[in-house]
């Protein structure tokens, strides 16, 4: 720690299909901030579609992406590598011969999207390097991504969700006819989804059994696992970002402004840069185009989304940051979970803005979360002394 300052490193990029989102992320939301605090020195690790790691101070500038010149960066660049010492340590060789650079990370902050990153792998890799690391940890990470055990975990928490199904596509072939009735047991329309994909990849609303058996197809091509979910009545959507360990602090409910036929696909959602329509009033423009922050719904409905979301986080074990989207029947007054979103993208910086913190603020939290998390966990004792080999 030189000077007091302390070494984050910021994993980005990926073998994600969120590999753009993510670098967009942690260049605006996440660097930008850290180092307005002035007090972090900022390591940019950007991890290549191909799963390679590199580390250089030039892959904090966008310029590099935009321009392609990242491919020749990475033609030339070493890549790096991962001490576990007591902690962890970037190492690259330099470009004279045999010279090495080490650096000593306090804190990692992933701001990777989707698969490869958000569903806890990488959490996987920074527990076993014993560093604290901001957001949700492994556990929480893949029970999040996962939309099936993210329901089964909620559900078996008490909180209710939409009717909805299940089943491993490598059983579609097998077992067509005994899923399509399980499936149908449902009222339509229905939702079809991969289990896993962060975006909106794989996914069909389907109105009648003709469109059914190819929008299964679909989702079983993309993911080994496909849920299918019972669309919501009267239906209002509302996202609430939430922060924080032991405590959670929710920021303001969100509501995106979309109807179901407005249905994001992918290509509406990043590659117009989410743009809907026109701006309308009182709305804000998020990360999936725009919406109304807080969501305009009575206050008792406001009040009883904002339970559920923080029950939500609570029971898959959330930590740092997360955010809970929920479906509300207008006419019942019910809510319901959908899915949790474990590394919201940009943040949600948008909205915490709206609820008092500013982007700088944000980000120091979430390292101070991170910091506290790790603390905690270094008191729970994970080896005794036995004698057990002795008996050998």
């Amino acid at each position: 720690m030189i000077g007091g300052m302390k070494t984050i490193a910021v994993i980005f990029g990926g073998r994600s299909t969120e590999h753009d989102v993510s670098i967009v992320t942690a260049l605006a939301s996440i660097i930008k901030p850290l180092e307005l605090t002035k007090q972090y020195r900022v390591e940019p690790i950007y991890i290549s579609k191909d799963g390679d790691w590199y580390w250089d101070q030039k892959l904090k500038n966008i310029d590099l992406y935009q321009s392609g010149e990242i491919e020749e960066f990475m033609r030339k660049a070493p890549k790096v590598h991962l001490l576990f010492d007591n902690g962890l340590t970037l190492v690259k060789s330099s470009q004279f011969a045999g010279r090495k650079q080490y650096k000593k990370i306090d804190v990692v902050f992933p701001a990777m999207h989707g698969t490869h990153g958000e569903d806890g792998e990488l959490m996987g890799v920074l527990e076993m390097a014993n560093v604290p690391y901001v957001g949700c940890g492994l556990a929480a990470s893949a029970v999040a991504m996962d939309k099936v055990l993210s329901k089964q975990v909620t559900e078996s928490a008490g909180i209710a969700s939409t009717p909805w199904t299940w089943f491993y596509s490598s059983d579609l072939p097998r077992r067509h006819s005994e899923i399509m009735k399980e499936v149908e047991k449902l009222a339509y329309p229905i939702f079809v989804k991969p289990a896993h994909l962060g975006s909106s990849i794989g996914i069909t609303r389907v109105e009648s059994r003709d469109m059914l058996m190819n929008a299964l197809e679909v989702a079983a091509h993309y993911d080994d696992k496909v849920i299918v979910e019972q669309g919501v009545a009267n239906l209002i959507e509302v996202t609430l970002p939430i922060m924080g360990n032991e405590d959670p602090l929710p920021a303001l409910l969100e509501q995106p402004m979309l109807h179901a036929e407005d249905f994001f696909d992918f290509e509406t959602k990043y590659m117009q840069g989410g743009k809907k329509g026109g701006k309308k009033g009182g709305a804000e423009q998020g990360a999936q185009g725009y919406s109304k922050i807080p969501a305009d719904i009575p206050k008792d409905l406001y009040d009883k989304a904002v339970k559920l979301g923080i029950d939500s986080y609570k029971a898959v074990g959330c930590s740092g940051i997360a955010r809970i989207d929920m479906l509300i029947d207008g006419k019942s007054q019910q809510v319901m979970f959908n899915e949790i979103n474990p590394l919201p993208g940009s943040l949600y910086s948008h909205n915490w803005k709206q609820a008092g913190v500013s982007g700088v603020d944000l980000v120091s939290r979430l390292v101070a979360y991170a910091e506290q998390r790790w603390q905690s966990r270094q008191k729970i004792a994970t080896n005794f002394a036995t004698n057990y080999l002795k008996q050998f």
